[in-house]
C-alpha cells in the first residue's frame, strides 16, 4: 500500500472532523437488524414497509451522479444499499466527496425494495458513518497466493474471504457439540493449571517461564492428563477439559505450538468403552455439522463406517514395515531394520523413538478411512495399563483418519509401583538425550498411592478435528491467529 493512499484517507478524516462529523461515534443513531435476519425475512419485511437499520462494512461503491449503490456486509451477510441525494440531503456529500469509501463501516436506515434486476436492496433514508478506515483494503486480496500473508494479516483474510470466517464458525460448533456430548453424559467440566512445575502427560518438549514473586521456574502444560487423573483420585468419576496446551516443537500442517484439545476421563471404564464412546461422538459430530458418512478431504473421500474398524498396531507394523514388534531382537538389529525402511534412525535413538518414527512414516500415510489402531507397544505408552495377554503391549488405541492421529486413548495405569518404574525408564531416556521423554512427577505418583479407580481416558485435538470436518489443508486454517516467525526472519510456514 502506497503511503499516499493512507495520507489521503487521513485528510478526509480531518475534513470530516472539521465539518462536525464524528468518524468514530460511540453508538448507532437507531436500532440495528442483522443483515442475515433481513435476508431471511425479506418478503415479510418488504410487505410491512417498515423502516429498519443495518450496519456493516462498505464493500463496493457504484456512484451515478446523484445516486449511489453500495454493498454493506456484516458478520452474517451482505445487502445492497441505494443512496440518493434528494433523500439524504447534505449527508449525501459523504459519497460525493469520497468521505465514505471502501472499507468504512456505516449505519443505514431505510426501506426495503427489489430492483428491476430482482436484487434485494435497502433505500437509505439515514446514513451514519461509524468507523473511518485509515487503510484501504487490498485490491486483490481475494485468492491471494501468499499463504503466509493471509495468516499474518488474518483480519484482512476474514474480511475478504467469507469462507475463512465459516471455518471458525464450524470450529465453534464442534466445541459446542463436544461440550454438550460430555455434559449430557454427566461429565464435569473442569480447569487444571496451565503453569506447572513439571509439565507431564505427554511426550513433548515444554515451554519454560519464570515466576518473579516466587522466584521459581515453571513450564506451560503440554497436556492436562495428570491433573485430571488426580481428580479421579479425589472422587470425581467423570471429568473433561477443553484445554489450551503448548508444546515447543516444529510447525507443519498438523502442528502448531499452541493448540487446543479435549481430554476426558471416566472411572470404571476401559479402552473398549471409550472406542464405543468415540463412535457415538463422531456420529453426533457428523450430523451436527451437516456432513454425511462420506466427507471430502482434499482430493480424498473419507468414508465413515460404524463400528469403526479395529486393527492392532503390531499387525500394521508387520503389514507395512515387515517388522514383528513381538520378536525379541537386539537394539542394534532393530536399528538396522529401521534403517532399511529409509527411516533416518541414528545410533543413540531409543527403541521407542525408532518405532514411533517408523509408524508415522511408513504406516500412517496408508490409513485413509477411520481406523482404531489398538494395543500399542508398552515402550510408547508410559501412562497406560498393560495388556492382560501380552506384557509387551498396552490397552491403548488411536483414531487415525487420512493419515492423521485425531484421538489417543487408553485404559489408565493406576498401579503406582508400575507407574514409578515407567517414569524411571522415561527419566533414563531423557538423561540419554531424548528431550521429549516424560518427566518424573512425584506428586502424581503419590496421588496414585492413595488409590485411583480403574479408568479410561482420551485426548482429541480440536484443531486437527476441525481441519478434517471443514476440509482445510492445514491446522493454520482453523486457528484464528497461528504462530508465525516474525516477518523478514525467514520462512515461517511449512506446509
Amino acid at each position: 500500500m502506497a503511503s499516499s493512499e493512507r495520507d489521503e484517507r487521513l485528510k478526509k478524516l480531518q475534513q470530516l472532523r472539521a465539518t462536525g462529523v464524528d468518524p468514530y461515534p460511540a453508538r448507532l443513531a437507531h436500532p440495528r437488524t442483522p443483515i442475515q435476519e433481513v435476508l431471511e425475512q425479506f418478503e415479510q419485511l418488504l410487505a410491512e414497509k417498515k423502516l429498519l437499520g443495518i450496519a456493516g462494512r462498505v464493500r463496493l461503491v457504484r456512484s451515478h451522479g446523484k445516486a449511489t449503490f453500495f454493498d454493506l456486509e456484516d458478520g452474517g451477510g451482505k445487502l445492497q444499499c441505494y443512496a440518493k441525494a434528494d433523500v439524504l440531503g447534505s449527508t449525501y456529500e459523504l459519497f460525493k466527496e469520497g468521505a465514505v469509501e471502501l472499507g468504512d463501516i456505516v449505519f443505514c436506515r431505510g426501506e426495503l425494495f427489489t430492483t428491476k434486476k430482482g436484487e434485494h436492496t435497502l433505500s437509505v433514508h439515514v446514513l451514519q458513518l461509524l468507523t473511518k478506515a485509515i487503510r484501504p483494503l487490498p485490491e486483490k486480496w481475494h485468492g491471494l497466493s501468499d499463504t503466509e500473508e493471509r495468516y499474518r494479516r488474518r483480519e484482512l483474510d476474514f474480511i475478504a474471504n467469507p469462507q475463512t470466517r465459516g471455518v471458525l464458525k464450524i470450529r465453534a460448533r464442534i466445541v459446542e457439540i463436544i461440550r454438550t456430548f460430555f455434559t449430557q453424559r454427566e461429565y464435569l467440566e473442569v480447569e487444571t493449571p496451565i503453569l506447572q512445575s513439571i509439565a507431564g502427560g505427554a511426550t513433548a518438549r515444554p515451554f519454560t517461564t519464570h515466576h518473579n514473586a516466587l522466584d521459581i521456574s515453571l513450564q506451560l502444560r503440554i497436556a492436562p492428563e495428570l491433573y485430571l487423573k488426580r481428580l479421579l483420585v479425589g472422587g470425581f468419576e467423570r471429568v473433561f477439559e477443553i484445554a489450551r496446551c503448548f508444546r515447543n516443537e516444529g510447525i507443519d500442517r498438523e502442528h502448531n505450538p499452541e493448540f487446543t484439545q479435549v481430554e476426558a476421563y471416566e472411572a470404571y471404564a476401559d479402552y473398549h468403552d471409550y472406542m464405543n464412546l468415540v463412535e457415538a461422538l463422531f456420529e453426533k459430530l457428523l450430523y451436527a455439522v451437516g456432513l454425511g458418512h462420506t466427507i471430502p478431504f482434499g482430493e480424498k473421500k473419507i468414508h465413515f463406517s460404524f463400528p469403526i474398524p479395529r486393527v492392532s498396531y503390531v499387525d500394521l507394523m508387520k503389514q507395512y514395515c515387515g517388522i514383528d514388534l513381538l520378536k525379541n531382537v537386539s537394539d542394534e538389529d532393530f536399528l538396522r531394520q529401521a534403517q532399511k525402511k529409509n527411516i533416518p534412525a541414528e545410533v543413540g535413538w531409543s527403541r521407542a523413538k525408532i518405532i514411533d518414527e517408523l509408524f508415522k512414516t511408513a504406516v500412517r500415510p496408508n490409513i485413509t478411512d477411520p481406523m482404531f489402531v489398538t494395543d500399542h507397544p508398552l515402550v510408547l505408552s508410559p501412562l497406560t495399563k498393560r495388556h492382560p495377554k501380552q506384557a509387551a503391549l498396552v490397552e491403548r488405541f488411536q483414531l487415525l483418519i487420512a493419515g492423521t492421529e485425531l484421538i489417543n486413548a487408553f485404559s489408565e495405569l493406576n498401579d503406582p509401583l508400575d507407574q514409578r518404574e515407567r517414569f524411571e525408564a522415561q527419566r533414563a531416556m531423557r538423561q540419554a538425550g531424548d528431550s521429549e521423554a516424560q518427566q518424573f512427577d512425584e506428586d502424581f505418583i503419590q496421588a496414585l498411592e492413595y488409590g485411583m479407580p480403574p479408568a479410561a481416558g482420551l485426548g482429541m485435538g480440536i484443531d486437527r478435528l476441525t481441519a478434517l470436518l471443514s476440509n482445510s489443508h492445514s491446522v493454520k486454517e482453523v486457528i484464528a491467529f497461528p504462530l508465525l516467525r516474525p516477518k523478514g526472519a525467514g520462512n515461517s510456514v511449512n506446509e
